[in-house]
């Protein structure tokens, strides 16, 4: 049977497996998958935020013709791959993190599950599967389950939990079960969402000293960082507590916690793979590794996602198809929107032509790649080819152009540079033909993207700081209520 794996973390940024270059991570599980894999080194989401980079990824539609590219409501009338892939007669199973915000249904929403083990970072739904196994296993008094967050948002911390009852451990255990408790008559489609390493960067003991701070690289800062800084990169770094200044040694700290949070997903989805391998069913069962969106973890001094640097928008996508294209690593340009047709391809369902994706396999793939954050006068648009990057900020009235293979740190914006007058030229008509014709027509005019008077930012210091407290972490004591 043609069983599907989709393995989705939140927040994880393309440069954190071990043998794909970086060398201080131990990511011993990801590199066996990349060795029997195909691993797409140019990877890229379709929103860099949660809610449309999974709307799009799940429906293989670009976030220009879903309407959805912000962490705002999901709409209706796209079909899930879920819903695709039942009607074919597939199980569908559903384990953590889905960011669904549907109208009806809401966080708990099955869009073609079978089953789901619903739980979310920041939950408003009236249940949460994982909460309700913490409070039946004592951990009731834990209300910050995924780590404080608001102005510790950024500051590493172990978790309050054992590494038995983190959040990570339970989506393994919860997808293990699923595959345990399956009908071995169909076929299976499981995704396993793990929050980490989403911040709070928290992992439990003994796993938040796997790595020690002095060992890390300071994040990487070129000559003019703000040059290549967006309005959504200085609204972040606030909301965030990271635009008053900075702590190098905090920095590395921070690193070591997040490479912690990898190790220990990776340390998990070995658990997944054993138990398929004692199922008999792992060279039956097409495993798709990725993250929703990447993060910048310092470098250009930003912290967050929501913006067209590669930290924020290149991804890890690692693909096990049984019996073909072992170990290659892929340098074109692909997109999580391409993983919907290549579910499909694999399992031999004909799919929807609507699909702005294509098969990951198809030696015939050759097309610009495009995503998307919000829209009006806050939106941003980026298209990327073989050797260049274009974005265009429409607060910022600004746009950006890079050639990746002579600056693949990004360092330098282009756009300006007589000598790419051309390419730039060429790379914003390429992006303006795009939105004309979808969703987000009002953006553009002609050959070129509408100019807006610049949003005001900041009047006062404190402004725009962010608070997102878990229900009953706030004091509420006689004398003592915050």
């Amino acid at each position: 049977m043609k069983n599907v794996l989709l393995i989705m973390t939140d927040q994880q940024r393309y440069d954190t497996i071990h043998s794909l270059g970086n060398k201080k991570i131990k990511t011993p599980v990801l590199d066996s998958l990349v060795k029997d894999g195909t691993s797409f080194k140019e990877a890229y989401t379709p929103s860099p935020v949660c809610v449309p980079a999974r709307y799009s990824t799940l429906t293989g539609k670009y976030c220009h013709n879903t309407g959805c590219s912000k962490n705002g409501m999901m709409p209706d009338g796209n079909e899930s791959v879920m819903q695709t892939l039942k009607k074919a007669g597939y199980q569908t199973f559903g384990v953590g993190k889905m960011h669904f915000n549907f109208r009806d249904g809401g966080t708990m929403a099955l869009w073609g599950f079978d089953k789901r083990y619903t739980s979310e970072e920041v939950n408003g739904a009236k249940r949460d599967d994982y909460k309700d196994y913490l409070m039946d296993k004592g951990f009731g008094y834990v209300k910050d389950v995924h780590g404080v967050r608001s102005e510790m948002y950024y500051i590493p911390q172990p978790s309050q939990l054992p590494a038995e009852h983190h959040h990570t451990t339970w989506a393994a255990d919860r997808s293990i079960e699923m595959i345990e408790n399956r009908d071995k008559t169909k076929p299976m489609f499981l995704m396993c969402g793990i929050i980490k390493p989403h911040p709070p960067f928290e992992v439990p003991v003994p796993w938040n000293k796997l790595y020690r701070s002095p060992d890390m690289d300071y994040p990487f800062v070129p000559g003019n960082p703000e040059s290549m800084q967006t309005y959504w990169n200085r609204i972040q770094n606030r909301y965030k507590y990271k635009s008053k200044g900075r702590d190098m040694e905090l920095e590395r700290m921070i690193k070591a916690y997040y490479y912690a949070c990898i190790s220990f997903i990776d340390f998990n989805v070995g658990r997944i793979f054993d138990k398929l391998k004692e199922e008999n069913i792992f060279d039956d069962t097409l495993i798709i590794y990725t993250s929703d969106h990447g993060e910048m973890l310092g470098d250009f001094n930003c912290y967050g996602k929501r913006g067209f640097l590669d930290p924020a928008v290149r991804v890890p996508l690692i693909v096990r198809w049984p019996g073909i294209k072992q170990g290659v690593k892929c340098e074109e340009p692909v997109s999580l929107v391409d993983i919907v047709p290549t579910i499909l391809d694999y399992a031999g369902i004909e799919g929807d032509e609507s699909y702005d994706g294509s098969n990951l396999y198809d030696e015939e793939y050759s097309r610009s790649i495009v995503s998307q954050y919000h829209t009006g006068d806050k939106g941003m648009y980026m298209i990327v080819e073989e050797n260049y990057k274009y974005f265009h900020s429409t607060p910022d009235n600004k746009e950006w152009l890079i050639d990746k293979k002579a600056d693949p740190m990004e360092c330098h914006n282009r756009a300006e540079n007589i000598i790419y007058g051309e390419k730039a030229k060429e790379m914003r008509e390429k992006l303006v033909e795009v939105l004309k014709h979808s969703k987000e027509s009002d953006a553009v005019e002609k050959n070129h993207f509408k100019k807006i008077r610049k949003p005001d930012e900041y009047k006062s210091e404190d402004e725009g700081l962010l608070y997102q407290d878990a229900e009953g972490s706030v004091p509420d004591i006689i004398g003592y209520t915050s």
